[in-house]
């Protein structure tokens, strides 16, 4: 019986899914789109991507994104591996334990996938110079905090320059991909600062924080929350006086845990756990490792569309709810043509006489701004900085200074400030918003009937 011809198994390439978006056109492609070779190559080799947190969706980005053509990324995350990270985190083993979430995460998706480069970061997303931002084509976030997603949204916003018209100027749009858990829900958002909803813009989608009224807590405990909220609100002020709580601080957590174990035995209450005073005290959404990857995917491929032009982007909000079958659905949200992160800013009307001191001083007393310690850049040109010390120090001189002068004697023009704005519990969040600035008196320049709370 003569030998069967048997062709040759030609391998199949690494890219060949990737391919199928890339080298074609197709019914829902954007009118922008050039499919070839060199698309595909651009993303691999120009494309730098910046995903903010390395938690239970952060890992799943970080690997979906390298298995996705991006080789430019880099990770942010002030954590370290927990034991109780470990069911949902997939990169992390137990040997990691202890270490920061962001080196480990890179190391294993370098590992896992040849040609990636992802750069580490373990810091806090404050502690990096706004221009360290703006280096990225794309920031994805995998936050479990909405003070985090504020303060991002707001430094990506800040990017963002208008044109005469009040029309976004494209090249300054910094987009953003959002992503969320929450047991089996999740959603995905495509944030087009000046085009789409920033996250200030839809703040009222996420649900207040769960308050516990301090007189049950300190009478009438009924849960094991209760006991962890009696030691961490009122327990750690009573025997650490003038001293600050450190959520992330080990010796602090196990400290509240102790104290919520004797109270929940003194009222015979079980459930108190050290996991469970870590999900209270920092007010952790519980995460489940399915949620997670159907959210990451989400988030990826909105990332690629975004920059291949592959087909139209998510319009512009995605909800995903598997507790009970599976449901998406995708809500058109409208933007808030006044807000003071994403739109034009602030108008303030000032005399050239005015002094840097002085404006910085309206930004406190302004009623839409309410900025205190606040720091001021035009565009690269920064005028003054608040900290640290030895920077502040060097722009001192500046203050007694007229702001007319210090922006170049321009007629008109928008400057950012960075701050603090105060809360209703008399917390503060770090926040930076955009301020246009007419100078009255110069020339071009006619009077305006412009208040300065307006």
């Amino acid at each position: 019986m003569a030998d069967l011809d048997v062709p040759p198994q030609v391998p199949q390439s690494k890219t060949r899914d990737l391919d199928k978006l890339l080298l074609r056109h197709g019914n829902l492609v954007d009118p922008g789109f050039l499919p070839g070779p060199g698309l595909r190559d651009d993303i691999r080799d120009y494309v730098r991507i910046l995903v903010i947190g390395a938690g239970g969706l952060g890992c799943e980005l970080l690997k979906d994104l390298a298995l996705s053509g991006f080789r430019n990324l880099e990770v942010i995350d002030m954590d370290r591996i927990e034991v109780t990270n470990l069911n949902r985190q997939f990169l992390f083993r137990l040997e990691d334990v202890g270490k920061p979430k962001a080196e480990v995460a890179a190391k294993r998706v370098m590992e896992r996938v040849s040609g990636v480069e992802i750069v580490p970061h373990f810091s806090r997303i404050e502690d990096k110079e706004i221009e360290f931002y703006n280096d990225f084509n794309i920031i994805a976030l995998g936050l479990d905090s909405i003070e985090a997603r504020k303060y991002i949204n707001g430094v990506a916003c800040g990017f963002l320059e208008y044109n005469e018209d009040d029309t976004p100027k494209r090249e300054t749009i910094k987009p953003m991909v959002d992503g969320g858990t929450e047991g089996f829900k999740g959603h995905a958002r495509v944030i087009l600062p000046g085009v789409t909803p920033c996250f200030e813009c839809t703040i009222y989608l996420f649900p207040p924080q769960v308050k516990f009224p301090l007189c049950t807590l300190a009478e009438t405990p009924r849960n094991a929350a209760h006991c962890i909220e009696y030691a961490h609100l009122i327990q750690w002020e009573t025997v650490h006086r003038g001293k600050t709580f450190d959520p992330d601080e080990p010796e602090h957590m196990k400290w509240v845990y102790d104290e919520a174990i004797r109270r929940a035995e003194l009222f015979g209450i079980p459930g108190v756990t050290y996991s469970l005073t870590q999900g209270v005290v920092k007010n952790i959404i519980p995460a489940i490792a399915s949620t997670n990857a159907i959210i990451s995917a989400a988030c990826a491929l909105e990332t690629l569309k975004i920059v291949s032009a592959c087909s139209k982007t998510l319009v512009n909000y995605l909800t995903y709810n598997g507790g009970e079958g599976l449901y998406t659905e995708v809500t058109k949200f409208e933007r808030d043509t006044e807000c003071l992160v994403c739109g034009p800013g602030i108008l303030i009307e000032l005399d050239t006489s005015v002094t840097l001191s002085k404006f910085i001083e309206m930004l406190e007393d302004h009623p839409k701004l309410l900025l205190s310690k606040a720091s001021v850049k035009q565009g690269e040109n920064t005028l003054y900085m608040q900290a640290p010390p030895v920077l502040e120090e060097f722009h001192r001189p500046k203050l007694s200074k007229p702001l007319y002068d210090l922006m170049g004697r321009v007629q008109k023009d928008t400057i950012h400030v960075f701050g603090q704005r105060a809360l209703k519990n008399n917390e503060k969040e770090s926040c930076t918003t955009k301020v246009r600035v007419v100078f009255k008196g110069a020339d071009g320049v006619a009077d305006m009937d412009t208040a300065i709370g307006a």
